[in-house]
């Protein structure tokens, strides 16, 4: 079996893991991505592409804004623009609870320099005449936009790659250890040693930190999206709702990526996951109701995907408090594709200068107690 010797391994070839590997090559330390499948083929390849701040708990917030931050120099960043856009998101609310509701996120998230537009009934109706009568208001993010998530994680694969990174793909990791001042991660076909081991396995998280006796109350979230057929371009702003009712962006070509019905089906073990056709009809439902030139809008293609979520649906990041030079990141819950770039460029900080300008002590791994993390311990053994 090949061995190779490396600064920093890194589990998991998502947009997290390529990005950390990117800021940490340009630094000049080694570099290794080890990626089960193919880069971004997971939860940063199959979400809906929407690039929004408005949203985020109050703590993630400062990760956001500085992540906001690269994706408007992802051309500089990493030579490819993935098609992002600043269109704006939109999050709609359905009756008075709901304005109340974004009312009072829009005061807290100007704490954190966030700032949202309150918009009316009818000011809704004036600015986004293919709106239906139902929403009662919005809220809006200027700032915030989308991009083609099948394209983002392979751009940052790609510029970590040709600043000296090495990126391994098809390669499973079956066990991790910290042997002596060295990791050790042992792969399908080789064992990789390094002094830091950063832990970004998306839904898989879980299972690594379990190998470093950090078990987490980590469970599996199934999103069920879909994309239209080409359709009169008419939506020039993401779109979001209250009570997750529905998420929907139009491409340029004209065909409407969307989410919300409900769940898909997914099994984290055989690692595969499918569309459910009644949840496909429900989103298509809501499509119309909200947006009634969609309500004969045909679905041309449909998928899910495997996302992992804790209790409190916020990610765990930062370094073990059990094994030094062990980082985590992990169970984005939908959160990771806006998120990622920043969440990278935090990793590799830590790493390079140990410490990071971004508050991140609410995404601690030891903030679940010794019963949830026994309990999980148990159950998977």
């Amino acid at each position: 079996m090949d061995k190779i010797e490396t600064d920093v391994a890194i589990i998991g070839g998502g947009i997290m893991g390529c990005a950390t590997a990117l800021h940490l090559a340009r630094t000049g330390l080694s570099v290794v991505v080890i990626e089960k499948g193919l880069c971004g083929g997971q939860a940063s390849g199959v979400n809906m592409g929407g690039v929004r701040q408005q949203g985020r708990t109050l703590a993630e917030l400062p990760i956001a804004a500085r992540s906001r931050a690269l994706w408007g120099r992802l051309p500089e960043l990493i030579g490819e623009d993935c098609e992002f856009r600043v269109t704006g998101h939109l999050k709609l609310a359905w009756n008075d609870d709901h304005v109340r509701e974004l009312e009072t996120y829009q005061t807290r998230a100007a704490t954190h320099g966030l700032q949202l537009e309150m918009i009316s009934a009818n000011a809704l109706r004036q600015r986004y005449p293919w709106l239906s009568t139902k929403p009662v208001a919005g809220s809006l993010a200027p700032n915030d936009g989308d991009a083609n998530p099948r394209l983002v994680a392979p751009a940052f694969a790609r510029a970590a790659k040709k600043a000296g990174a090495r990126i391994i793909e098809q390669c499973r990791v079956s066990s991790a250890a910290l042997d002596g001042n060295s990791f050790e991660t042992v792969c399908d076909r080789l064992v990789v040693r390094s002094k830091h081991l950063v832990n970004v396995a998306g839904a898989w998280g879980g299972e690594i930190a379990r190998m470093f006796g950090e078990p987490v109350p980590i469970d599996l979230r199934l999103p069920n999206l879909l994309v239209t057929e080409p359709l009169p371009l008419i939506m020039d702003v993401v779109l979001g709702s209250c009570d997750a009712f529905i998420a929907a962006r139009q491409v340029e070509r004209g065909n409407i990526v969307m989410g919300g019905g409900g769940a898909g089906w997914g099994d984290l073990v055989a690692e595969r996951s499918r569309p459910q056709a009644d949840t496909i009809a429900i989103a298509l439902s809501r499509l119309g109701y909200t947006i009634p030139a969609a309500k004969k809008a045909l679905a041309i293609r449909s998928w899910s995907g495997l996302e992992g979520r804790m209790p409190d649906s916020i990610p765990v990041i930062g370094v073990s408090p059990k094994t030094s030079n062990l980082l985590h990141a992990f169970a984005f819950c939908g959160h990771g594709f806006q998120l990622g770039p920043g969440v990278g460029a935090i990793l590799a900080e830590i790493i390079t200068t140990g410490e990071t300008t971004t508050p991140i002590e609410a995404f601690d791994i030891g903030r679940f107690s010794d019963a949830e993390s026994k309990a999980v311990a148990e159950t998977t053994h």
